[in-house]
Formats: C-alpha cells, sequence, structure tokens
C-alpha cells in the first residue's frame, strides 16, 4: 500500500504506469472518474495485489473464499466493486490478498439515517462492526419514538454487521430538548417506562444493542447521568445486549461548557459497555475555518480519556464529511456548507486549485474561486489525514474507530482501513 500525491501533469494512466497497477482500479479505489483532470496535491491510494483469481463460469464467492481460506466479506473488502453485485462477469480478476496485509485487529462502528441510499450503505456494510441507527427517541409519556429500519437492520445482517439503536433527546428541529433530559435522569417511573420499552423495541427488532447519545446535559444531572447509564446496561445485559456511549471530546475533567460537564469519563466510562469519543468538529458550520478533526486536538482528547477508561472500550471517532466557508469568515454570518470528502476533490479539480497538506493539523485543505466571483476554503479528510487518525487507534491499542456518519460515499477510506485492521465482525 502506499499514498501517492499527485503532481502536476500526472494523469490516472500516467500514475497506473509509474507503479504497474490497473487504472480501473485506482479510479475505482479511489472514487474518481477515468475522465476527470485530477487536482495537484490530491492524495491517491494505491494497492498492490498479492494474489488473485481470475473468476471462471462455475466459481462463487464461497467456492474461491473457500479455496483460499478466506470469507466473503474479506473477498468484498478487497474487492468493493463486487458489493451487491448480482452477477460476477467471467475473466473478472478478483484481489485474494495484497502484499501487506494487516496484522491488527478492530472493531469499525459507523453511524447512519435510516433514509441512506441504498449503494452507499452497501459500500460501508463489510467493514462494519457495528450500524448504529440514529433518530430513536422518546414521548413524555415513555413511549420510543421508531423507524421504519427493518430492511436496514436486515440488509446490515446479511453482511455480518451487528446494528445498535441510537437513542437521543433530539426534538423533530434536531436541537436537543433539556427538558425531555431533565424527566428521563430524575423520574424513575419515567426511566423505568422508557428502559422496558427499549428492551421491547431492540429485541422486536432484533438489534445487538444501544447507543446513547445525550448531549447538552445541564451539569447537576452529571451523576444522574451515569446511574442511568448503568441501569440501562444491567438490563440489557441479561439479553446479551449491550450499551455504547458517545463522549463529548474533554481534555480535562474540570473542562467547562454545557457540551462537556455532564459527560464524565470515568463515571460513564464504567458505566457502559463501549464509548465513543466525539473527536471531529473543531472545524464546524458555525466556526471560522479551520480542520475538522486537527490531529493534535484528536490525540490531546484521546491522552485524557486513557486516564479515566480503559483503552478496549473506546472507539475513536473520525469524521467523514468537510465543511466549505465563504471568506470572509462573518462571526455570526457565515454558515459553512458541509459536502463529502470525494466532492471536496471534485471540487478541487473543477476549479484547478492545489490541494495543500497542512503538517500540524495533518490534514488536507485549498482555496477556490466560485462563479460569482467570491473566495472560499474547504477542509476535508484524505487517505493522509486518516492514516494518522487509524494510527492513534492503533498505537493506543483501542477497540477500534467509528464513523460520523457514513451517509457518504469515501470508498478510499474503507480500503485504507481495511489495509491497516483486520476487521472483527460479531455476528
Amino acid at each position: 500500500m502506499e499514498i501517492y500525491i499527485v503532481q502536476p501533469g500526472d494523469t490516472v494512466y500516467s500514475i497506473a504506469d509509474k507503479f504497474g497497477v490497473s487504472y480501473q482500479r485506482i479510479i475505482s479505489d479511489n472514487g474518481i472518474s477515468a475522465d476527470r483532470t485530477l487536482a495537484v496535491g490530491q492524495s491517491l491510494l494505491i494497492l498492490f495485489p498479492k494474489i488473485t483469481h481470475t473468476f471462471r463460469s462455475r466459481d462463487t464467492l464461497y467456492s474461491i473464499a473457500a479455496r483460499y481460506g478466506t470469507d466473503i466479506m474479506q473477498l468484498y473488502r478487497n474487492n468493493p466493486t463486487l458489493i451487491g453485485a448480482e452477477y460476477i462477469p467471467t475473466g473478472t480478476q478478483i484481489v485474494i490478498s495484497f502484499r501487506t496485509g494487516p496484522e491488527i485487529s478492530k472493531e469499525v462502528s459507523g453511524f447512519t439515517y435510516g433514509y441512506i441510499n441504498k449503494d452507499t450503505l452497501l459500500s460501508a456494510l463489510p467493514y462494519l462492526t457495528y450500524l448504529i441507527i440514529f433518530g430513536y427517541g422518546f414521548t413524555n409519556d415513555g413511549n420510543i419514538i421508531s423507524l421504519n429500519d427493518s430492511k436496514l437492520i436486515e440488509t446490515a445482517h446479511n453482511y455480518g454487521t451487528a446494528v445498535l439503536l441510537s437513542l437521543s433527546s433530539i426534538d423533530t428541529d434536531g436541537s436537543f430538548n433539556t427538558v425531555k433530559i431533565e424527566k428521563l435522569l430524575t423520574d424513575i417511573e419515567f426511566q423505568n417506562t422508557v428502559i422496558n420499552a427499549l428492551i421491547s423495541v431492540i429485541i422486536e427488532k432484533n438489534a445487538q444493542g444501544l447507543d446513547i447519545d445525550m448531549e447538552y446535559i445541564p451539569r447537576q444531572y452529571r451523576e444522574a447521568f451515569a446511574a442511568f447509564t448503568e441501569k440501562v446496561r444491567k438490563h440489557l445485559e441479561p439479553y446479551g445486549l449491550i450499551v455504547h456511549i458517545d463522549l463529548a471530546p474533554k481534555i480535562s475533567p474540570y473542562q467547562q461548557g454545557s457540551l462537556y460537564e455532564a459527560h464524565d469519563y470515568s463515571l460513564l466510562g464504567t458505566a457502559a459497555d463501549y464509548v465513543f469519543l466525539m473527536t471531529y468538529e473543531w472545524g464546524y458550520k458555525y466556526g471560522p475555518p479551520m480542520a475538522v478533526a486537527p490531529l493534535p486536538n484528536v490525540n490531546q482528547v484521546l491522552e485524557y480519556a486513557l486516564t479515566e477508561i480503559p483503552e478496549n472500550k473506546i472507539f475513536l471517532g473520525i469524521p467523514n464529511y468537510a465543511y466549505d466557508w465563504k471568506l470572509p469568515y462573518e462571526k455570526g454570518i457565515t454558515q459553512a456548507m458541509t459536502i463529502g470528502n470525494i466532492n471536496a476533490v471534485d471540487l478541487a479539480a473543477a476549479a484547478n486549485s492545489n490541494i495543500i497538506f497542512d503538517e500540524y493539523a495533518q490534514s488536507p485543505y485549498f482555496n477556490y474561486t466560485d462563479v460569482s466571483g467570491a473566495e472560499h476554503i474547504v477542509w476535508f479528510e484524505d487517505v493522509r489525514s486518516l492514516k494518522g487518525k487509524f494510527l492513534l487507534a492503533e498505537e493506543n491499542d483501542l477497540r477500534g474507530c467509528g464513523y460520523w456518519n457514513i451517509m457518504r460515499r469515501f470508498p478510499q477510506n474503507y480500503l485504507l482501513l481495511n489495509s491497516m485492521f483486520k476487521i472483527k465482525k460479531i455476528l
């Protein structure tokens, strides 16, 4: 595996010749089109097959997996164009293994909304241990606000991916409802009603557990929130169900702010089975332009988390999106546009902008001028920035990584993940 940085005059074909690999593979692995000009500074993931197999008329993925001592999920991970394919033409070359294979195993989670595009979902599932479905809530009488996600859960299970239902206190306008949180944490009878309803829904949906995403909790409920989390875990445990909780990115136990104060790393790390560190949003929609997840900031959060939570409980949060800010930035006025990481590179190429890699943030960005003459800056993620984050998970022996979210395609990201880790499946 190699990460190549596009130079002036490069084309997909010249790069393929340089490395002696298939140009079709470079195109599909990196989510680009053959007729598009590459952006100078763009990073490309180059993979080198070790063992390949040419598909014959009587072959099936099951027979190929058995022949080479692997499994179908690994064939999908090595050959993402096969995912969801109804027919594989005779003569198709399949990669069984690459020259450098991963030695370390990790679990991987990914958040999704119920309306995810089917092809985007399928492109992610072979690489996920857990699919976390966002959008479950609770009413004022303790009923669970459910989703029409049976087909989504069935599809995840078909790819060996466990499912967690994500419970939050978000209202229809997308904001966290503090009144709902207060009632849940202080009214024990109401709390019991919600927990019992949750168990029924999880079992009915054939899910494998619960994700708790409660944000902007008043600080006086710090201990009550941890007690609620532990209570949920103890109620779900007899059914073999797990509890996974999302934590704001803190760097000390005394960090102030409504997002942080009730998220006690020590208490919640003990109360839940696993934790998800929301290590992103330094660059955010309403803030000044900067990297979404600068590596030094991510590392600072992780270093603190490891003083409070066992490493084998931690999933490191990975952002799968980019922000485009119109310049000049004006506080309280400028709102960044959210785009995908592939879209960001396409935009740079179309604008003939050079992509720059910020060595401190370990993140790429570029500037461009739109059709109206306005200047913009875009910060995004690529395989260079992601490799730095994956290495943090490896070096600190974390349980794994988790994506917020998988709603946008990002093939080179998953192939990098596959190159660095053996991905665990628990189903």
